[in-house]
């Protein structure tokens, strides 16, 4: 028997459209590049408006877009900081039945002119600042019918459109396409660690369920009265869905554009009174560094409005976690997802009964935490048996709901994909474990953990632990051969300035927390640790430059005899 309620389609016009009325007056904050200094520094410009002003660009931007002649389900690329324009993208495109395709401007140009080809992007709104682009991009992609530049230029640019004068020059979109809610509304690539990235397409439904189930208190905790700044790029899985959620639930929102430093976001912060917050792991350990320096300069930032500071990407430690709660009154809570996952999989809260500054509360804190409503979860042995949650077991990481991909475009990486008890599941790649009250700890990805003698060594625990040293800056753990326990683990971290440290200190530091077959066998004192486009380590890179160690390279205070047990 079916029940009688309405079959309404979950669409982002929803979005925009409660946007444009309901909270129409609510305020979208945006530093721009506003010139360059003497040293050639870009010079950052505040630039107000509200979501109704962004509203009617959008729609504006949908009746540009049909105008051109695309067909529904066309890709519109973007290559674009976070700004009022992106949002625009965000809401505009797919609501003119397209497909908003955000690129990592971080790639190689030519890894971006990859993904535009396999995307087979139409159209292509690119930022003003990247604008030298244009041509390579042009003759590396033949597909690429029309480009716009996303703000004003010193001189127009040849095979390449304003696009304020250009969606200026149509009036709003006065009705909206027939859209099923089950067709593809933004696409988002991996990062593309191993081979080639591949292609997530996500839809009208799952961004309205993602954007739903994102606001609520045990997850990101969004209303009307927050105000929010996504430091986490709109290139990058939507920005977590923060803009579409924000745009839901009428939450302001602060986007910070080109610039990332520390004291760029704290001044932003305490200007705009700012609530919640989203980023990497590296984004708040430069934050951090500020808070502490005006701190100490008798100056402190006034971030009392400040609630949340969300943390994802990869995992940070519990001496950040502690770093922000003990000497700014600061929290900082975890989420995890991927671009496989729309993103957000789980939330870190505390449970009633458990103090958040206890120690307790902070090793949950340390975890990735629940998942949120629809999305769930398990762990796998390598057999692909069910694996208990004891919250010591570790085993692969799947997952299953909603807002979860179900395959890749044009049909790769397939193998991530398969059905268990007759329901589709996703391989998340991670090794993780999980607890009888349903927290979730990542311990690493698949292809970076360690396996000593038969045996897992996470490195992501190790990595957390050593860069809880007061010496140590970076810390990124990797496996190098050993002929007699297979692999075992190497130590690379960079100092903080003016520190030194041995690799018997670090290993007396840990000794407390692992047993000591986990501890590494040489610690690798670097310049720098090789960052990529989404914010976490390179370790690919690392383990090239560091095969064959300890042949191949000087020992920095190894202890070669480790791994015993």
């Amino acid at each position: 028997m079916h029940g009688n309620m309405m079959d309404v389609p979950l669409t982002i016009p929803f979005i925009l459209e409660r946007a444009r009325t309901v909270y129409a007056g609510r305020e979208v904050v945006s530093l721009l590049v506003g010139g360059r200094d003497e040293a050639g520094h870009p010079v950052p410009h505040k630039h107000r408006t509200t979501y109704g002003a962004v509203a009617d660009r959008a729609l504006r931007l949908g009746a540009a877009l049909q105008g051109l002649g695309l067909q529904p389900g066309d890709r519109v690329a973007t290559l674009a900081v976070n700004s009022f324009r992106h949002l625009e993208a965000y809401l505009g495109v797919p609501s003119a039945g397209f497909v908003v395709h955000t690129v990592n401007i971080r790639l190689h140009p030519e890894q971006i002119a990859w993904i535009l080809n396999h995307a087979e992007d139409r159209v292509l709104l690119i930022e003003n600042v990247f604008a030298a682009m244009i041509p390579a991009l042009r003759a590396a992609c033949p597909q690429l019918e029309h480009i716009f530049v996303l703000g004003p230029t010193p001189q127009p640019i040849p095979g390449a459109q304003d696009y304020d004068a250009w969606i200026m020059g149509h009036e709003p979109l006065a009705r909206y396409p027939r859209l099923d809610e089950n067709d593809a509304a933004a696409m988002c690539y991996t990062s593309g660690t191993t081979g080639n990235p591949k292609g997530v397409m996500y839809t009208h439904r799952s961004t309205v369920l993602h954007s739903l189930a994102s606001a609520p208190k045990d997850a990101l905790n969004v209303g009307e009265s927050d105000v929010v700044l996504p430091v986490v790029p709109m290139f990058h899985v939507n920005a977590w869905g923060l803009p579409y959620t924000c745009a839901m639930y009428g939450a302001a929102q602060v986007f910070a554009g080109a610039f990332s430093d520390g004291k760029t976001l704290a001044a932003l912060m305490q200007d705009e009174g700012v609530t919640i917050t989203a980023g990497v792991p590296t984004i708040w350990m430069g934050l951090l560094a500020e808070l502490d320096r005006a701190k100490a300069g008798g100056q402190p930032y006034d971030l009392a409005r400040l609630e949340r500071l969300v943390v994802g990407g990869s995992a940070a430690p519990e001496s950040m976690i502690r770093a922000f709660q003990d000497r700014h009154g600061l929290r900082l809570a975890h989420a995890w997802g991927m671009t496989e996952t729309h993103p957000l999989g789980t939330a870190s809260i505390v449970p009633p009964g458990v103090p958040e500054t206890s120690d307790e509360g902070y090793a949950l804190r340390a975890k990735q935490g629940r998942a949120v409503p629809l999305v769930f979860l398990d762990i796998l042995s390598e057999d692909g048996e069910a694996l208990p949650h004891d919250g010591k077991t570790m085993g692969r990481l799947i997952a299953r709901g909603p807002w979860i991909a179900s395959g890749y475009y044009k049909g790769e990486g397939q193998d991530n994909f398969f059905e268990r008890d007759g329901e589709l599941w996703f391989d998340t790649g991670d090794i993780a474990t999980l607890d009888p009250q349903g927290f979730m700890h990542i311990q690493d990805r698949a292809k970076d953990l360690i396996k000593s003698g038969g045996e897992w060594i996470s490195s992501v625990d190790l990595e957390n632990a050593i860069m809880a040293h007061p010496a140590v800056a970076l810390c990124a753990v990797i496996a190098m051969d050993d002929p007699k326990w297979d692999e075992r683990p190497l130590a690379v971290v960079t100092l903080n300035p003016g520190q030194q440290v041995t690799h018997e200190e670090l290993s007396t530091f840990l000794a407390p927390r692992f047993a000591k077959w986990w501890l590494p066998d040489a610690t690798v004192v670097a310049e720098s640790i090789p960052i990529g486009a989404t914010g976490k380590f390179l370790k690919r890179e690392l383990r090239e430059q560091y095969r064959g160690y300890p042949h191949t390279h000087q020992v920095h205070s190894a202890n070669l005899e480790g791994g015993g047990r």
